[in-house]
């Protein structure tokens, strides 16, 4: 097993904590912003990201301080772009997933081989930020975006050449 390099840890896990608290304050600007016939469902959603946000936060703060971290009293920036259409917010909400995916990357990057707990938290986390990720597609697909693909799946998207022969 390496050695976990703490400073890196506790870092991360300050980054983690502060992008999480700004996922509470997002997510429940977004449950207040949202209009139209699906309101209901959708503010459930986004009321239900804000309560997982800050237990992600308090998870990550338990971990920072069981290492003797000590935490911030910071939130990440939050960008107001003040587009609250429902398919702006589920594109903003997915571009914060998306970000809120990497750091929990980069921690199971330095946890791998040095922790099993921060390894399995960290892959955990993963696992809840992909599938809010697929959440969110699903959800664009229903309101008629076109074609929200997760990044991964480019590569395997079928080109139209390629569709074509398959036809014949």
């Amino acid at each position: 097993m390496k050695t976990l390099d703490i400073t890196t840890t506790h870092r991360l896990l300050s980054r983690i904590m502060e992008f999480e608290l700004a996922g509470v304050v997002r997510y429940t600007h977004y449950a207040l912003m949202i209009t139209g016939p699906n309101r209901i469902p959708i503010v459930q959603f986004m009321q239900s990201q804000a309560a997982e946000s800050l237990l992600h936060a308090q998870q990550a703060g338990e971990i920072l301080t069981g290492l003797d971290g000590h935490p911030s009293q910071r939130i990440a920036p939050i960008e107001e772009t003040y587009q609250h259409s429902v398919e702006s917010i589920l594109r903003e909400s997915l571009a914060h997933e998306e970000r809120a995916l990497e750091l929990y990357k980069q921690l199971l990057e330095v946890a791998k081989d040095a922790t099993i707990y921060l390894e399995e938290f960290a892959r955990t986390k993963i696992g809840q930020e992909e599938l809010h990720g697929i959440e969110l597609r699903k959800m664009l697909r229903d309101i008629g975006v076109e074609q929200v693909h997760h990044p991964a799946q480019a590569a395997r998207r079928p080109t139209a050449t390629a569709t074509k022969r398959k036809r014949r």
